[in-house]
C-alpha cells in the first residue's frame, strides 16, 4: 500500500516556543525508534505563531496510531509536553485530530 499523507494542528503555549524547540531538537532516541516502528514517514513538524502543524506519511493509519499509543516511551513523551503545549485528541484513537485532505500532487 502506498505512503498517505496527514497532518494535524497542536498549539504551544505562550512563552514555550523556544523550549518546544529544545525538546525537539533532543528528542529522546527511543521515541524516534518507536516513530520509525510505527510506520510513519517523513514526518515534520512546522510552528507558524503558537500553531504547529505536524505532517506525516504512513501506509497504515491505524496500525501507527495503535503502534504509538501501545508505547511507553509516547505515553511519558506527552506527559513531558503536556506542561507546555495545548493538546485536543480525538478520543476514539486517542491521537491529534487530523485534517482532511483537500488536494495533492506528487
Amino acid at each position: 500500500m502506498k505512503n498517505q499523507p496527514y497532518m494535524w494542528i497542536l498549539e504551544v503555549r505562550p512563552g514555550y516556543e523556544e523550549e518546544y524547540k529544545k525538546r525537539h531538537d533532543e528528542i529522546w532516541p527511543e521515541l524516534s525508534n518507536l516513530i520509525k516502528e510505527s510506520g510513519m514517514k517523513n514526518y515534520s513538524i512546522f510552528r507558524h505563531g503558537l500553531k504547529l502543524y505536524g505532517y506525516f506519511e504512513t501506509a497504515d493509519l491505524e496500525k501507527t496510531i495503535a503502534h504509538l499509543n501501545q508505547g511507553e516511551v509516547n505515553k511519558k513523551w506527552g506527559e513531558f509536553m503536556t506542561p507546555i503545549m495545548k493538546i485536543e485528541v480525538d478520543t476514539q484513537t486517542n491521537f491529534p485530530f487530523l485534517l482532511p485532505l483537500q488536494w495533492h500532487m506528487d
